[in-house]
């Protein structure tokens, strides 16, 4: 998940910013981009229909500028899962309260770096990240559908607004982990079961689109433009 594609994007997409799934298979092939969390969860969304399962868009603070979008998927029982590829969750979670299946305990495997716990209630989903140095964060969606129309709008506003720190998180093979590497603000960490990793510091954008490309795979002249755009915004 990233903000680099926003802003390489931005000035050449015209009037309408948030792009089609047919258009990030394109840039996918041809650069290795990806996309932000409107974009992941539109991708999803489609992967879902086109294979006969249920889902629907769900999401935090859809009307803001801090908005963060995911998907739940319904399987042949009824149950619903939460899928979030913008937050790097390494498989779906359960989130029914009644599902036998269902547990309140702290899980493991679900996310880099991280025991979760599920909780809900009234239509609202909290998940606790239970971090190796014993820090706890917490996110929180509406887990009821939102109508696609207001979905595609809110994904649209997003695109609009870019946050000058520029964002992204990378899946990445650590011993026999799945752990989490992270840019954001010209800093870079890896997340792991054994604790946190700072990366050296990079001074130039060059530095860092070769780090970013060594992580992603990211085409290099696509991240040189990416980063030069924010780093306008950063002045």
């Amino acid at each position: 998940m990233e903000t680099l594609t926003k802003a390489w994007f931005y000035d050449k997409a015209g009037t309408k910013k948030q792009r089609d799934v047919s258009l990030m298979k394109e840039h996918r092939a041809q650069y290795g981009i990806t996309g932000n969390c409107f974009d992941l969860a539109i991708w999803l969304l489609h992967e879902f229909m086109e294979a006969g399962i249920q889902a629907y868009p769900v999401g935090h603070e859809l009307h803001n500028s801090s908005a963060h979008a995911a998907v739940v998927a319904v399987d042949e029982e009824g149950h619903r899962f939460l899928c979030d590829l913008g937050d790097q969750w390494l498989q779906p979670i359960l989130i029914d309260s009644k599902a036998r299946n269902f547990t309140p305990e702290k899980r493991s495997g679900f996310f880099p770096a991280a025991d979760v716990q599920v909780s809900t209630q009234h239509g609202q989903l909290e998940i606790a990240y239970h971090r190796p140095n014993g820090k706890i964060s917490r996110q929180s969606y509406d887990t009821n559908p939102v109508e696609l129309n207001f979905f595609l709008d809110a994904a649209e506003r997003s695109q609009n607004y870019i946050y000058p720190k520029a964002l992204l998180e990378q899946r990445i093979s650590y011993k026999n982990e799945t752990a989490h590497w992270e840019f954001y603000n010209w800093k870079s960490f890896l997340s792991t079961t054994e604790g946190l990793y700072h990366d050296p510091p990079a001074d130039t954008i060059e530095e860092w689109t070769d780090r970013i490309h060594e992580k992603t795979g990211y085409d290099r002249e696509l991240l040189t433009e990416s980063l030069g755009f924010y780093k306008k915004l950063k002045g």
